[in-house]
């Protein structure tokens, strides 16, 4: 298919380099020049991957992914509902604007025994970590998305007697597209690495718990399994939101 043979061209050094750089840890760890509890063989990584698979996959893995979605979409929606009222009401963004950078100079591990205190070791816990991490570019993005609009083009709407809410709906909202996808790209990643981090500070299942605890077991071929298995899930998200990008612009495109 087309796609295949764009995909493959656009990334196949990087294929290569990635094939290559396996290849090297897997005789550096069997040749003993690198300890394998430091960075384990590959294929010592697959077979922990495969003979604990329907642990990893239906118990760790769901837990994190029922973590993850709720949280993205916790911040999307309430990320993108802040950056329109910051961008419609001023005194909303005088109030807002700065707290919201203030949340992300705050260490999320000195915020950790606060969830905790509020939420217990519930699924909130790992919900809100998630939320802090990845609010902060869909906020920004969003509302700097809104904000560029070119003045000429408001002013042609103007002189055509469009409303505020007109202004707002047919261009401010799709000129803010571009950029509110590429906050949304790098949220959608963020948001698994809160869950992971949520599970880390405290939780009976999940990949970041269970990294934890085969870290804890001194288990390195337990660690990146669990590490492959969010870093593949990363790049299929990152590909869907890449995709939704295309779809969403190009039919916008398409029909104005």
């Amino acid at each position: 298919m087309k796609w295949i043979r764009s995909w493959f061209q656009q990334y196949a050094l990087f294929l290569l380099f990635f094939i290559i750089v396996l290849v090297v840890l897997e005789v550096l760890v069997r040749q003993g020049i690198v300890p394998s509890f430091i960075i384990p063989a590959p294929t010592g990584v697959l077979q922990m991957i495969i003979d604990n698979w329907r642990v990893l996959i239906f118990v760790h893995l769901k837990a994190t992914t029922i973590e993850f979605f709720i949280g993205f979409l916790i911040t999307v929606l309430l990320g993108v509902s802040l950056a329109i009222g910051m961008f419609c009401f001023k005194p909303i963004e005088k109030v807002m604007y700065p707290a919201v950078i203030i949340s992300q100079m705050i260490p999320i591990i000195a915020l950790s025994p606060i969830f905790v205190l509020w939420f217990g070791y519930s699924i909130w816990s790992k919900v809100a970590v998630t939320v802090l991490i990845s609010f902060f570019p869909v906020v920004v993005s969003t509302y700097d998305g809104l904000r560029a609009c070119d003045k000429d083009y408001i002013e042609l709407f103007r002189s055509m007697g469009a409303s505020r809410k007109q202004i707002f709906l047919k261009l401010h909202i799709p000129m803010a597209l571009p950029s509110f996808f590429s906050g949304f790209k790098m949220a959608i990643v963020f948001a698994l690495v809160g869950a992971t981090i949520g599970e880390w500070l405290g939780a009976s299942e999940g990949l970041g718990y269970y990294s934890r605890r085969m870290s804890g077991n001194l288990n390195a071929e337990g660690v990146f399994a669990a590490i492959t298995i969010l870093t593949f899930v990363g790049v299929l998200l990152f590909a869907f939101a890449t995709w939704m990008e295309r779809i969403i612009l190009k039919k916008w495109k398409y029909e104005n």
